[in-house]
């Protein structure tokens, strides 16, 4: 059996090696990083690390047709700690001209609905934001049921909240390990970085959040770049109507 399970995991492996090569890349010196080929809409994330950001110079940005449609913004984390930058960027960005969405960092010791009404009571959303963002990238030690059980009170809390599905943000070894099956019903937001023309995951996917180390005018330090998986027709789709 053991046997089989290597053998089968080799060959989805080498499957998905073929598959990516289909696609590739191409290196932007502007951004300073290589870009992934065939997506029409591309955004960033941002958080406290970004510190003051000129959002203006931000949407302006354009290079060779590839410039930001929207935006993910840090607003809280656990259930007492709100991001120091987030009111400034969630304004900002929106008079920017960018699709802008919150997210909220995971803390899987503290009871997810305590964090999900603490996100709420700190974001004010609006017609046309992004749905929400659960971000899970950390276990700390808590059982995957007691971990599920949060994080599946705070997506129900939220989205009765909202009215939206929220997006889930997480790694590929934390979707396989937590997440698969129950949660494949979510839009997913994957983190995987040096990957070439596409992520190495075997399910539909809304974000893909391809490098931690891009370039970005009005910007100070290294920025995490996105790509969404459709036009901008199928992202506003997505919207918060």
């Amino acid at each position: 059996m053991l046997i089989l399970i290597t053998i089968m995991g080799t060959l989805l492996f080498v499957g998905w090696i073929f598959w990516a090569m289909e696609y590739g890349s191409a290196y932007y010196k502007a951004f300073g990083i290589r870009i992934p080929e065939g997506f029409k809409v591309h955004g960033i994330d941002v958080s406290k690390y970004q510190k003051r950001i000129n959002w203006n110079d931000v949407a302006d940005m354009n290079i060779n047709g590839i410039g930001f449609e929207f935006c993910f913004i840090k607003a809280t984390q656990g259930t007492g700690r709100t991001d120091p930058y987030f009111n400034l960027n969630w304004e900002r960005s929106k008079n920017a001209g960018l699709i802008r969405g919150a997210y909220h960092y995971f803390e899987p010791g503290q009871d997810g609905l305590k964090q999900a009404n603490f996100f709420l009571n700190q974001v004010d959303h609006e017609a046309g934001d992004l749905p929400p963002v659960l971000d899970i990238e950390e276990i700390n030690g808590v059982s995957k049921s007691t971990l599920r059980k949060r994080l599946k009170d705070w997506l129900k809390k939220v989205e009765e909240s909202t009215g939206v599905q929220p997006i889930i943000y997480t790694n590929l070894k934390t979707y396989y390990y937590l997440l698969d099956d129950d949660f494949s019903h979510y839009p997913l937001w994957i983190a995987h970085y040096h990957a070439g023309g596409r992520p190495r995951i075997f399910r539909n996917w809304h974000f893909w959040q391809h490098s931690e180390s891009g370039r970005v005018n009005g910007i100070r330090g290294n920025v995490d770049f996105n790509v969404f998986s459709g036009d901008k027709n199928e992202l506003s789709k997505l919207l918060i109507p």
